[in-house]
């Protein structure tokens, strides 16, 4: 004989699916919340040097990543259905911004900020209809091999329009991985020595905090509320760490090291974009393009967390 299910909780479940953050609120648990906290205080911490790195990126100024990055993920909170995706800013997409803007207008000017509005606005309406009309099937065509190499390529691709400020060198911007291999090679020899140090030491100490610390933590019996905490701050560590590094030195003064600067304090004025025809037809194709790879990568990178948690991802498909 089945089991009876009450009215209430067949109502509570309908709700849920227009409000997803009932389910797990209703169902919090109190030891949940300790580890909740320190997660999310150094996902804010982390999220401040991300969200301007991928703005510069973009080619924007680092305020513009800062206040893209507040919103998000309180929404997120509210309307996600997924645990094991991450919402915030990302590389791809910030380099598909300078490459599609950029054709349009030069970089850290006012046309293109209007520009790089406009296309957020696009993206939005784009992705709000491929939600409504489910596309979520899509997912069904993402093989662990796709997946494998998309994330493979995007590493590659961020990892060599990084090296211009791991070496302390501008390069000339090209969309050709050719020519920005040519361009680093014959650039070498100005290579900031401070900088690649600096550089160099950071990706080191997280490659420590990765699996050696935390073997060495195991092997001296420590705790494993303890051990987690720690290992799992070292980005954190690293980022505070070599801030205080430039900053007691003045290296940017003495060695060259580029440095944000002063940000601007506030939020800015809530404008609507610009509703001009013939930008919203140039950025067109590439608020396209950012709204099925923005999917694709999201679901890629949420896919493979959840695989190693051996949890399901169930996005909606119908």
């Amino acid at each position: 004989m089945k089991p009876k299910i009450s009215i209430s909780k067949i109502q509570k479940l309908k709700l849920s699916n227009y409000l997803p953050f009932l389910d797990w609120l209703l169902n919090y648990h109190a030891e949940y919340l300790v580890g909740d906290i320190m997660a999310g205080v150094i996902v804010a911490i982390m999220l401040i040097p991300q969200a301007m790195a991928y703005a510069l990126l973009a080619g924007l100024p680092p305020q513009v990543g800062l206040y893209a990055s507040i919103l998000p993920p309180i929404i997120y909170v509210l309307f996600g259905t997924s645990r094991a995706l991450a919402v915030g800013p990302v590389a791809m997409v910030s380099l598909l911004v300078a490459t599609g803007v950029g054709q349009l207008a030069q970089p850290n000017t006012p046309q293109y900020l209007i520009y790089a509005v406009v296309l957020a606005f696009l993206v939005g309406i784009l992705q709000t209809f491929m939600g409504l009309v489910r596309l979520g099937f899509l997912v069904n065509f993402l093989s662990h091999a796709v997946i494998s190499g998309f994330t493979s390529a995007a590493a590659l691709i961020i990892g060599l329009s990084q090296l211009k400020h791991l070496l302390g060198v501008n390069f000339p911007s090209t969309e050709s991985t050719y020519e920005l291999l040519q361009a680093i090679i014959q650039n070498l020899s100005q290579t900031n020595l401070v900088s690649l140090g600096i550089g160099l030491s950071s990706i080191a100490l997280l490659l420590c905090f990765n699996k050696p610390l935390d073997n060495y933590l195991k092997s001296r019996q420590l705790a494993p509320s303890l051990i987690t905490p720690i290992t799992r701050s070292g980005s954190l560590l690293v980022v505070l760490a070599s801030t205080l590094l430039v900053w007691i030195l003045k290296l940017e003064q003495t060695a060259d090291i580029k440095i944000v600067g002063e940000i601007p304090a506030g939020l800015p004025a809530v404008t609507l974009p610009n509703f001009d025809l013939t930008i919203w037809q140039q950025l067109l194709p590439i608020a396209l393009t950012i709204s099925f790879v923005g999917f694709m990568e999201s679901i890629a990178i949420a896919k493979s967390l959840a695989s190693k948690r051996r949890q399901k991802l169930m996005p909606i498909k119908n």
